[in-house]
């Protein structure tokens, strides 16, 4: 018996009847809505599976709190999320967590001192958590095939969040620093396709000057020749002013620039930053 060649239409018929298959307005299977819907619509729908999509940002951006905030989104969306955490263990990153969707700053939640009406907000926040599909793990160090095992010990999931790129491990030694991140990044990538999720990694702005006219973050911030920003499908850097123009600039209002966007447009969206809480929100479509 002869091999048969593969056919090379059958990708394309299987896309076709996958459209076919999706009833008008309905959400694309493959995408894995951020939870931010001025964002989605930017994106065509959300994250998209197989996806690397880098969050970067400057020192006290907020990108940790950003990242953190798409990932409780989408699990409380009831789509199974695996946050990894190379910054803080996973009780830390889950108390953030309940401040976040509690309205309540950590330090309130610390030391108890809660009123009665933000005690029961932070309880209802609680039961949320508690019943959304988000798992938290650690990441000492060590291999990258870790993560990998990560992924692999937490299924089903529909996103990845990896806080952040310059604690993952390389795959493999390098001797300069971007050259490291490249390997990280490419590694990242393959996971993301590999196990079919939209991975959302945090990264940040080595090439930003803070003193240049305009601040805001570019693609090139990012690193020089074969960074992440020619590996990443999705690029978005967060910009707020009040931290390059003090009293200029409205408190806590954020532009979260969609610098790069592999399958559609790029520009940005408002959103709107309660440093107290951790929380983002979006500034057209704010969470009840």
């Amino acid at each position: 018996m002869t091999r048969r060649d593969p056919d090379p239409l059958e990708p394309l018929e299987r896309l076709v009847a996958r459209i076919d298959a999706t009833p008008s307005g309905s959400p694309d299977p493959e995408t894995v809505p951020s939870g931010f819907a001025s964002l989605d619509r930017m994106l065509g729908g959300g994250l998209r599976r197989q996806d690397l999509i880098v969050l970067a940002g400057d020192v006290g951006s907020g990108k940790s709190a950003l990242a953190l905030g798409i990932a409780v989104r989408v699990a409380r969306a009831g789509m199974p999320v695996l946050f990894i955490s190379g910054e803080a263990e996973p009780d830390r990153i889950l108390e953030r967590a309940l401040a976040l969707e509690g309205r309540a700053s950590v330090d309130e939640l610390r030391q108890g001192r809660l009123d009665p009406a933000a005690r029961a907000a932070v309880g209802a926040a609680a039961v949320r958590l508690r019943d959304a599909p988000l798992a938290l793990r650690p990441m000492h160090g060590g291999r990258f095939a870790a993560l990998d095992e990560a992924v692999e010990m937490v299924p089903p999931r529909a996103l990845v969040v990896v806080d952040s790129i310059g604690l993952a491990p390389a795959p493999q030694p390098a001797a300069r620093a971007e050259e490291r991140t490249a390997l990280v990044a490419r590694a990242l990538k393959g996971l993301a396709m590999e196990r079919d999720v939209a991975l959302v990694v945090t990264a940040p702005l080595p090439g930003l000057r803070s003193g240049r006219p305009d601040p805001r973050p570019v693609l090139d911030d990012l690193g020089g020749v074969g960074s992440i920003k020619h590996v990443a499908d999705v690029v978005l850097a967060i910009y707020r002013e009040e931290m390059y123009r003090p009293g200029q600039g409205v408190e806590g209002a954020t532009e979260l620039i969609v610098a790069k966007n592999r399958t559609g447009s790029t520009g940005f969206v408002d959103l709107f930053f309660y440093p107290r809480w951790l929380r983002f929100e979006d500034l057209l479509d704010p969470s009840p």
